[in-house]
C-alpha cells in the first residue's frame, strides 16, 4: 500500500510527533509499503517529500530554512477514497496519492480529532479513532465527566475557564480549598506529555499554577492528587474485541511523571528507553491487574475507540484503590516498547494497525450516508421565504 503518515503540527508537542512519525514510517518501509512523509510545521505549513522520512533531516540546524522546498503542496478535495497531494509550478507538478493515512499526530491539531475529520470527508481509510473519541479523549475535563458518568473511579476535580477565572477568582479559590484537598494537580485541559502541569501544595502555589496553564489552553482541571502513588499505564489496540498489553509501571519519585520523565531523562521512558525506570509487568496483585484491564476496556469500549489507545491510571498503595486517569489516542511511538515487552513486536503492531484501520473503514462503508426526500421542491414556501431562480 501507500502509506501517508501525518506528523508535526501546531501543538507543544511538535518535536514528539516528528519522533513517533519517524518510527512509523521505518516500520511501514520494513513491511514494504510505499511511504508519503508529510510533516506539517509549526506554523501550519504542509511540506510533503521522501527527505522528510529520516530523522537525520530534522536533526540538522537549519532544517527549517530547508522545508521551503517541500512546500506548496494542495490536497485535492476532489479526489475522494484517496489522499492526493499536488505541487503545481510553472514547468512541471509534482504529486503523491496514497491509499491510507497514519496520523502521527499528538495532541492540539491532529490527535483532538480535526485531522481525522479532514480523512472522513475524504472518505480515506486511516488508522487509530475516529473524531468523536479522539476528540473526547483529547479533552481532560470531559473524559473527567464521562468517567462520572459511567461509574468510572476517578479521582475529585474541579474545571472552569478563563473568562470564569478572570471573573470570579474569589469563588473558584475558596470551592476548590473546600472540595479538593491540597496537593493538587493543576492540568491545561487539552494538552498531553505533561506540558503545563505543575503540582500545587498551597493556595498560592495554585494561584500560580492556573495562571501558567491558562497560557497553554482556555480550560483548565483541577484534580485531587493521591500521596503514595504508582503511576500506571495500560495499552489496547483493536476495534470490537480490543488486544490489552500488560500493565507498565513507571518508577519515578518525583511529583509527577514529566515530559522530560517522558522523553528525555536516561532516554526516555513513553520512547522505552529508560528501561531501569519502568516496570513491565508493574508490582500489582493478580486481582488488581485484572480488575485495572476491565476498567481499560471499558474506558476504551465507552469512549468508542478503535485502533490504538493508552489508559492511564493511579493506584494508591495507602488505601489499595485505583483511579483512572487520561486517555491517549496516539500514544508516543504507539508505546511499541510495552506491546515488544507483551509479545507484539513493532512490525506486526504496524501490521495490525492498518488491519484495524481497514477494518474500520470498511465497515463505516457498509452505512448509509443519502437519504431521499421532496425538501428541495418545497423550499420556495412563505415559511422559508425562499425563491427559485
Amino acid at each position: 500500500m501507500k502509506i501517508a503518515v501525518f506528523f508535526g503540527s501546531r501543538n507543544p508537542e511538535h518535536d514528539v510527533s516528528i519522533i513517533t512519525g519517524q518510527l512509523i514510517i521505518s516500520g511501514l518501509k520494513d513491511l514494504g509499503h510505499e511511504v508519503v512523509p508529510v510533516y506539517i510545521s509549526k506554523e501550519g505549513v504542509w511540506c510533503v517529500g521522501e527527505e522528510l522520512g529520516n530523522l537525520d533531516f530534522f536533526k540538522k540546524e537549519g532544517y527549517r530554512n530547508e522545508l521551503k522546498n517541500f512546500e506548496g503542496f494542495a490536497l485535492q478535495m476532489n479526489t475522494i477514497g484517496k489522499i492526493h497531494l499536488k505541487k503545481s509550478g510553472m514547468f512541471s507538478s509534482k504529486e503523491f496519492i496514497a491509499d491510507m493515512a497514519f496520523p502521527a499526530i499528538h495532541g492540539q491539531n491532529g490527535e483532538d480529532g480535526t485531522i481525522q475529520g479532514l480523512f472522513e470527508m475524504l472518505n480515506v481509510p486511516y488508522v487509530g479513532c475516529d473524531v468523536a473519541a479522539s476528540a473526547n479523549a483529547m479533552d481532560k475535563v470531559t473524559t473527567k465527566l464521562i468517567y462520572q458518568r459511567f461509574n468510572i473511579p476517578t479521582t475529585k476535580f474541579v474545571f472552569f475557564n478563563t473568562n470564569e477565572w478572570l471573573t470570579k477568582k474569589d469563588e473558584l479559590m475558596e470551592e476548590m480549598s473546600k472540595s479538593l484537598r491540597f496537593p493538587v494537580f493543576v492540568k491545561p485541559s487539552r494538552l498531553g506529555s505533561s506540558i503545563g502541569i505543575a503540582k500545587a501544595k498551597n493556595a498560592e502555589d495554585l494561584e500560580f499554577a492556573i495562571e501558567v496553564a491558562l497560557h497553554y489552553d482556555d480550560k483548565v482541571l483541577v484534580e485531587e492528587g493521591v500521596d503514595d502513588l504508582k503511576d500506571l499505564t495500560v495499552c489496547l489496540i483493536g476495534n470490537d474485541e480490543p488486544i490489552i498489553s500488560l500493565i507498565q509501571e513507571s518508577a519515578y519519585s518525583k511529583d509527577f511523571f514529566s515530559y522530560e520523565d517522558k522523553y528525555i531523562n536516561d532516554g526516555g521512558a513513553q520512547i522505552g528507553n529508560a528501561e531501569k525506570k519502568l516496570i513491565i509487568p508493574a508490582n500489582l496483585d493478580e486481582k488488581t491487574a485484572e480488575e485495572i484491564k476491565v476498567i481499560a476496556k471499558e474506558v476504551y469500549r465507552v469512549f468508542g475507540c478503535s485502533g490504538i489507545s493508552r489508559v492511564d491510571f493511579l493506584y494508591d498503595n495507602t488505601f489499595k484503590k485505583y483511579y483512572a486517569n487520561e486517555i491517549n489516542t496516539l500514544p508516543g511511538t504507539i508505546y511499541h516498547h510495552l506491546w515488544k515487552a507483551s509479545g507484539i513486536e513493532l512490525k506486526e503492531l504496524i501490521s495490525k494497525l492498518i488491519e484495524f484501520g481497514k477494518e474500520k473503514h470498511d465497515k463505516k462503508q457498509k452505512l448509509t450516508y443519502t437519504f431521499e426526500s421532496e425538501i428541495l421542491k418545497k423550499s420556495n414556501s412563505n415559511k422559508l421565504k425562499l425563491k427559485g431562480n
